[in-house]
């Protein structure tokens, strides 16, 4: 049986945990595949909003294995937090939930130093979230990281001096000290907890899985256009956010991947500095946003908001081979008499082109519009898609036009029950 692959198509923040929530009954296991606690995946159902940030969206069902990839940073802490809180709300994960051994620790150095690398670039900031992120895929790439198998190992405690020894090295040059003394004993008391977790090799259990007919979801996180390769560079995250990385970071080979669901919203938003051709920094954004609720679920920043992005959704289909559009937070432009969708851009030289240019020539373009009339009606307690409004339902149809990939589900508020199958 195959993997189906869940990606984002924008700048994070799209609503993939609550896709994965309500698609996840009809697949036997849940395996995110890349990021970390930088990325917050909210599920809203039975009147309670559940924030997740390593633990894949899988958890609240019982009779789903959720595996945390080789290819996802763990933050020990973050994650012990989550856990209890899922067990505060009666969710019991003790059988259910696999961590990769593979998969590299965020310890509280990467947290150090990730600040202290984001406060020396002044006005050039990338807009780091500041978990350690950046930091901790570094070492992977160079080989000095810390993987969760290796608190197993005798010599745990030498190999994470090492590593601290090896980060105070990186800050030195900075005139700056780590200062993590006062982080540590939390850091290892949560060390001994993860010990108790099922760590296993995860890519013999989801290649079990596939070989016993099972069906597996890989759930992203943060989007497309902040991919490692593919992103808005340099202001990225540090993975591979597009569908190719569920290979690497759940060790499953390509020819298992089927469907690729793309997730979008009606509207965009970007979290953090870089480009973002179709925002709006007038009363339009601050209207969106209001009505968005649009803050980051895990830094509570406010979110840069604009209109949908078409060159830019082009690009990320491609890229990630998409075969399912999912079109989130319609209902936040209920209150729209007309809505505008960015169509093309125009260069600095005057050319009009439908595809996303480098990310340094970005700042040199201008987005060109096409005005629709917008719905103007309450989404809310709407429950079938034959309910939907006219001018709703013309949008739906323009964005299947211009991208090319039929639109599956479309989603008119956060409760899990606001998902509208098509």
């Amino acid at each position: 049986m195959p993997v189906d692959v869940l990606v984002g198509l924008q700048w994070g923040d799209e609503g993939k945990g609550k896709i994965v929530d309500v698609l996840a009954p009809s697949y036997d296991a849940v395996a995110r595949f890349q990021g970390g606690p930088n990325a917050g995946h909210t599920l809203t159902f039975d009147g309670t909003k559940h924030v997740l940030r390593q633990v894949p969206s899988g958890i609240f069902h019982p009779h789903i294995l959720n595996v945390v990839g080789n290819g996802v940073v763990l933050d020990p802490v973050v994650f012990r937090e989550e856990l209890q809180k899922l067990t505060e709300r009666g969710v019991d994960w003790s059988k259910n939930l696999y961590i990769s051994k593979k998969a590299q620790l965020i310890l509280p150095s990467h947290r150090a130093l990730d600040r202290i690398s984001e406060e020396a670039r002044g006005n050039t900031k990338i807009g780091s979230t500041l978990k350690g992120i950046g930091p901790t895929y570094s070492d992977k790439i160079g080989r000095v990281g810390l993987r969760v198998g290796h608190i197993l190992l005798p010599d745990f405690q030498q190999r994470y001096k090492e590593a601290v020894a090896h980060h105070a090295s990186i800050a030195a040059p900075y005139n700056k000290e780590l200062e993590i003394e006062a982080l540590e004993e939390e850091f290892f008391s949560a060390i001994e907890f993860l010990r108790t977790l099922q760590l296993t090799d995860t890519e013999y259990l989801l290649n079990d899985l596939l070989a016993q007919g099972k069906r597996i979801l890989a759930e992203g996180a943060q989007g497309s256009l902040l991919d490692i390769d593919f992103g808005t560079y340099p202001y990225v995250t540090s993975s591979s956010t597009i569908s190719a990385g569920a290979c690497t970071g759940l060790g499953i080979a390509p020819r298992h991947i089927d469907k690729v669901y793309g997730i979008t919203k009606a509207y965009c938003t970007r979290v953090g500095s870089g480009p973002f051709p179709t925002e709006l920094e007038d009363a339009v954004g601050e209207e969106i946003r209001k009505a968005g609720r649009e803050f980051g679920a895990v830094t509570g920043r406010p979110r840069r908001c604009g209109w949908i992005d078409l060159p830019a959704l082009r690009y990320a289909i491609m890229l990630n081979g998409v075969t399912e559009l999912h079109l989130m937070k319609a209902d936040v432009l209920d209150g729209f008499t007309e809505i505008r969708a960015c169509t093309h851009y125009r260069t600095a030289t005057g050319e009009t082109t439908p595809k996303l240019p480098d990310p340094g020539e970005l700042n040199g373009i201008t987005p060109e519009y096409l005005t629709l009339p917008g719905w103007n009606t309450d989404l809310t307690n709407i429950t079938d898609t034959g309910q939907l409004p006219e001018n709703l339902q013309a949008y739906l149809a323009f964005l299947e036009r211009e991208l090319q990939v039929p639109i599956s589900i479309v989603s008119v508020g956060p409760d899990r029950v606001s998902t509208l199958f098509r």
